[in-house]
This record gives structure tokens, sequence and C-alpha cells, in this order.
């Protein structure tokens, strides 16, 4: 069965909730930023009303931003976490271990990730039984990160490798240590895959990329991307992300 993109899921979310979702304790939603003030608010706003008549909590981990990331933090999110730049992956990990709920949600606070479409996820999270949901692009733009999947994404169980558009059981990821340094989230999947949770994936539409990803230009974010899966592939190769028994 065809399933419905972002556009399809932003009509659904308007419907009352599911017996499911409203059986929820509820769901903590997690971002990392760097620089990213203009987003704030409009990133908060379309979260919570994605998730109205669900209990939830906004984490936003902020890399020491220079331009007021932080502060615009403390004043729309529920929690904001102020640490040194160590990177996507490992304020990912701060956001999650420090969530209240059991089911964490994680996005890019640059709206890339359609916060309508959060309910849905859920939804498949809860009804396939997943440790971890992968929401995978069905376009993904760039080379490497096609390269990237394309090489390792059936091992890994995802074939969107640096989505982090994802929803995980908190236990799945808490008190991991990261060993590989910034690998954009991937790692985590990594880390949910040897503890034996069940990863899952969910096809959607992408909107555009905006003009100025976080990651840089097209010819370095290609060039760190390269970089992460050939970290990812040598781990992998010794042992990393397979079930301890």
């Amino acid at each position: 069965m065809k399933q419905p993109s972002a556009d399809a899921a932003c009509k659904v979310s308007t419907r009352p909730i599911s017996k499911l979702l409203k059986s929820l304790e509820g769901v903590s939603v997690v971002t990392t930023t760097y620089n990213e003030a203009n987003y704030v608010k409009p990133f908060t706003e379309r979260v919570r009303a994605a998730l109205t008549g669900i209990p939830h909590e906004i984490i936003i981990v902020d890399d020491s931003s220079p331009d007021g990331t932080y502060d615009l933090a403390v004043r729309y999110a529920d929690k904001a976490i102020k640490k040194v730049r160590e990177g996507q992956t490992k304020g990912l990990l701060v956001g999650i271990e420090s969530a209240k709920y059991p089911i964490v949600v994680t996005l890019d606070i640059d709206l890339e990730n359609p916060p309508e479409l959060i309910p849905t996820l859920i939804q498949e999270f809860l009804s396939r039984d997943c440790g971890v949901l992968v929401a995978c692009r069905t376009l993904i733009p760039r080379f490497s990160e096609r390269l990237s999947s394309k090489l390792i994404g059936r091992d890994i169980g995802a074939r969107d490798v640096y989505s982090n558009f994802r929803i995980y059981s908190k236990n799945c990821v808490v008190g991991a240590k990261l060993r590989l340094g910034e690998t954009f989230g991937a790692e985590l999947l990594l880390v949910t895959k040897e503890r034996g949770c069940k990863i899952c994936e969910y096809l959607y539409d992408p909107p555009p990329r905006r003009k100025e990803p976080r990651v840089g230009g097209t010819i370095r974010a290609n060039l760190r991307v390269l970089y992460v899966l050939a970290k990812l592939k040598i781990a992998m190769m010794r042992g990393y992300g397979k079930p301890k028994r």
C-alpha cells in the first residue's frame, strides 16, 4: 500500500487522534542546533500544532551557537540544553537521554522534516513494534548520501542512512558510548542494531532542501559524508552493529 506523502500527512494530522495515540504517556521531541535562530520559533510552533492532544515536550540541544539560538530555545522550547560544540550525533544522544518520555522523536530544526508527519510516524512505530523507525526520503539529494545508503543501508536496516527524522524507543540508545565522532546521526542506528532493537522504515516525500544546508556546500558536504561512510564501513566490518548475544 502506498504511504502518504508529507502533504497528505499534513491533512491527516488535522483529524481526531487515534486511540493508539491517545494511549501514549507522552512524546519527547529532540532537535539539535548550531546557528539556527531563525528556525526556533516556527519549528516549535509547527511541532506543537502537529502534536495537539498528545502530551509532549520539545528539547533543543544547542552547540553553543553565537547567533542567539540558545536564548530563543530557552524561550520557546520546554527544555534547552547548551553544550560545547561536538556535532549532531552527540547532541541527539544528549537530547534523547534528557527526555522524560519513553518515546522520542528526532528531527532537524530547519523543517526539511515536516513535523506534521510525526503522528503518522508514531502510529507506525507503535503498530509495528519498532525499536526505532526511520522516515526515509523517497528522493535523497546528495550523491554521497545515495552512495552511503546503497553501500551500507541494507546492513544497517534503513535505506536512508543519514535521515535523522526518527522515532526511538529511548531504551534503544540511552547510555550509549559513541565511538566514531560525528556521523550525522548514523552511529545511533548502529547502537540500536547492536542492542537488538528492531529498525523499521517509513517512506515519505521530502520538501525542498534549504539553500544553505547545515553540513555545508555541495563539495564540502559530499566530502564530509564520504568520510563518515568510510568510518561507518570500517566499524561495521569490525563488528559494530551486530547484535550482542
